[in-house]
């Protein structure tokens, strides 16, 4: 039987599939790679935009907190009004987003522009994975799945190199003006291939869930970032994080009272589910914050440019690519079942991050080794995470199960940067703290009288990179082992359900 049979008998079968997965996956790179691009820029908007680290980490998590936020909703919309309208207008959402974001001039109308980029950008996260499990049987979902993950991870991984390669050649906003492009053709495709689907029952989208998970989000990520400038126990800091708390709260109250929820709390009392969620935002966090502090130390402390330093993160990306695309995750699945890939990917990818903070200070080649074994790690946990959140969640609810996924990457990628980032800063204050006053450490190192005070700050950034580093390390093979047990639980839950004379025996 030929693929075109196949697809004539199989109803969720498109006989264009492959193409469209090619078309949905630009989408979705062009979305992802504006988590990391900025990464490199860091040194160019704290120069030319006058920007301090929190300033920088807002312009990072102002895409991520607002995209993060509107998920579930862009999700449960995609579901009852059409997928392929959502990603009609995410692409151009995304796309005037991007004009305006390169075209500011100060770090409060970047970080504006950012958070519009990150409602484009909920809108075409949701819709390309519900997609996927749309036009695809199960027989080829978990491949077509794997190569969605690694256009994921690609996105996160490639960022600093294109946008390396932008701030060698133009200004800043470059980096930001390269999407248009690319949504305009993406736009057009899209239009032209993509097949609309929509579950004509869907439930109604949940505004005010959308609007307590943002300003929750927003108030817990915004009391870790002012954390080691204001203090720990400062009334500030405090206040912003019971207020955040109790705002989740209320959104989880909310969720199980209103009759259409745009989270199905049942959906954890799936072992299955709350393993991969654990799983997914701890590798989100790792990479996220992990690449975040990577690239400073790349140019910060090694001395590298904006170019050379993208370069240099490329052979993760690489890496994952290289090994997604040969379909390892999709043969190893079956084989070492689904528990067993993702704790061991989830290990490797926590041994890599533990080798560039204990050898990557004094040169790139413990960088390089750590890059590649992340990569490595990647590449087996994240197709099998995906695909295990998928299948937990009934397929008519796919937009919604997307978006959960892609608010467990984006929570766990703005959280990894603030995070790390104020581990970072609190370590650095700590032993440094006639720095302290400054805005950013260029800022530091201009202020700092003689050699002596350069290297003794230099020296300083590196510990708190390294301490934040370790502490990703350990955050991510915690999930390893709790996404492990949770999954092999939930099978041998459902295997004794199945065989009912089995578990009595």
């Amino acid at each position: 039987m030929t693929a075109t049979d196949a697809a004539r008998n199989h109803p969720l079968v498109h006989p264009q599939r492959w193409l469209i997965l090619g078309v949905i996956c630009l989408a979705q790179l062009t979305v992802l790679l504006d988590n990391t691009v900025l990464n490199v820029a860091i040194p160019s908007l704290t120069r030319e935009l006058d920007a301090s680290t929190a300033d920088v980490q807002w312009m990072i998590n102002a895409y991520s907190l607002v995209q993060s936020g509107l998920l579930l909703t862009a999700g449960s919309s995609a579901d009852r009004y059409g997928r392929k309208k959502m990603l009609v207008a995410g692409l151009a959402l995304f796309g005037i987003g991007s004009l305006v974001a390169g075209l500011a001039q100060s770090s409060v109308q970047l970080i504006a522009a950012r958070a519009g980029m990150g409602v484009g950008g909920a809108l075409l996260m949701t819709t390309t994975l519900a997609v996927v499990m749309q036009i695809f049987d199960e027989g080829e979902r978990v491949r077509a799945i794997g190569i969605w993950s690694t256009v994921s991870s690609l996105g996160f991984a490639v960022g600093p190199l294109i946008g390396g390669v932008m701030l060698d050649h133009f200004w800043w906003g470059a980096i930001f003006l390269i999407n248009i492009p690319v949504a305009a053709v993406g736009l057009i495709a899209v239009v032209r291939l993509v097949p609309e689907s929509k579950n004509p029952s869907g439930d109604r989208p949940d505004l005010l869930g959308a609007l307590l998970s943002t300003i929750g989000m927003a108030a817990v990520v915004y009391a870790i970032i002012s954390g080691p400038e204001h203090g720990w126990t400062s009334g500030r800091v405090l206040l912003t994080a019971f207020t955040g708390a109790a705002v989740l709260t209320g959104f989880v109250l909310w969720e199980l009272h209103i009759p259409y929820p745009m989270l199905d709390m049942h959906f954890f009392r799936d072992q299955r589910f709350v393993g991969a969620v654990a799983g997914a935002v701890l590798v989100a966090f790792g990479m996220g914050g992990s690449l975040f502090l990577l690239t400073q130390q790349l140019q910060f402390v090694l001395g590298y440019g904006p170019l050379e330093a993208g370069l240099r993160t490329a052979p993760l990306a690489l890496s994952v690519v290289a090994l997604n695309l040969t379909g390892l995750g999709a043969r190893l699945v079956p084989k070492l079942g689904t528990p067993v890939t993702i704790a061991t990917g989830m290990g490797l990818l926590a041994a890599g991050l533990a080798a560039i903070a204990l050898m990557g200070r004094h040169g790139y080649g413990g960088t390089l080794l750590g890059l590649l074994v992340m990569g490595v790690g990647i590449a087996l946990a994240m197709p099998a995470m995906a695909n295990a959140i998928m299948s937990a969640i009934p397929p008519e609810k796919a937009g919604v199960g997307a978006g959960v996924n892609g608010t467990l990457a984006e929570c766990g990628n703005g959280l990894g940067v603030a995070v790390l980032g104020a581990v970072l800063n609190s370590r650095f204050a700590a032993l440094v703290p006639s720095a302290v006053g400054a805005a950013s450490l260029p800022a530091a190192l201009a202020a700092a009288h003689g050699a002596g005070e350069r290297a003794r700050i230099t020296d300083a950034f590196s510990s708190g990179l390294e301490t934040s580093m370790l502490g990703g390390a350990v955050a991510v093979f915690a999930g390893g082992l709790v996404a492990a047990v949770l999954l092999r639980r939930a099978e041998r839950g459902q295997s004794a359900q199945a065989d009912p004379a089995a578990t009595a025996a």
